[in-house]
């Protein structure tokens, strides 16, 4: 039950979605809806259509079928840089550093559109408050760094744009137990200075455990809806994502 005097906005909706690539369908039907200040994640086998459905709300796939809405305007004819405009900022699957520049240059190319390019002294104190071990590597190549750095980098660069809702796509994949811990509790403190998260992880336990709202995506569509802590006791759940 809500708060009295409380009131949640929806800050992202899908209503009907579907995305193809030529005449193959990769996600079909998807509604679901992002409350502001949440954690929401997408879990599902690898090609159920994560990925997609990330690409689709960003614009770099187009929509087929069905609207996406943020902070109440309709956004899935806009193209990617006026979505990122928006505030909704997408960290890709395997990082995508700039190997070459150093960690300070990649932070900064995050911050390229008119919402963060006047704010950087400032966001930068922001990343480096998260991530403080990335100060230190200011001036080294980002493609010197280790996996662990190296997904500070891509977070930072994407905190670096201003998100209003951050999209994550697969943080902890190849990461030692240790910084998945850690990127997880990053996580949690992006939530609690009030920037709104999209998950999409493989490790289905630890996002379900931290998220406000699950969907779960199989052949393209969404199967079950709900609570983290509640669908981790479902037995579809548990038998198919978490081998009990």
């Amino acid at each position: 039950m809500p708060i009295l005097g409380v009131h949640i906005m929806q800050l992202l909706g899908l209503n009907n979605v579907t995305t193809k690539y030529g005449d193959l369908t990769a996600i079909r039907d998807v509604s679901l809806s992002i409350e502001e200040g949440h954690i929401i994640s997408i879990v599902g086998s690898n090609g159920a259509g994560k990925t997609t459905l990330l690409n689709t709300i960003s614009g770099v796939l187009p929509c087929a079928e069905g609207t996406i809405s943020f902070a109440d305007k309709r956004i899935n004819r806009l193209p990617p840089h006026k979505i990122v405009e928006e505030g909704i900022i997408q960290v890709p699957e395997g990082r995508l550093l700039f190997p070459d520049m150093t960690v300070l240059e990649n932070l900064e190319l995050g911050a390229f559109n008119s919402r963060s390019r006047k704010s950087i002294p400032s966001l930068l104190d922001m990343v480096y408050s998260y991530f403080p071990k990335l100060k230190d590597r200011e001036a080294q190549l980002a493609g010197t760094l280790s996996g662990g750095e190296q997904q500070m980098v891509a977070i930072g660069r994407g905190l670096m744009a201003k998100p209003k809702l951050l999209m994550l796509d697969e943080p902890s994949l190849g990461l030692s137990p240790l910084v998945v811990k850690s990127v997880f509790e990053t996580i949690q403190k992006i939530k609690s200075d009030g920037i709104t998260v999209l998950l999409v992880e493989q490790n289905v336990f630890q996002s379900m455990m931290i998220s406000d709202d699950v969907y779960v995506l199989e052949n393209g569509s969404i199967i079950l809806n709900g609570q983290g802590k509640e669908l981790l006791k479902d037995p579809r759940v548990r038998e198919a994502y978490l081998g009990i």
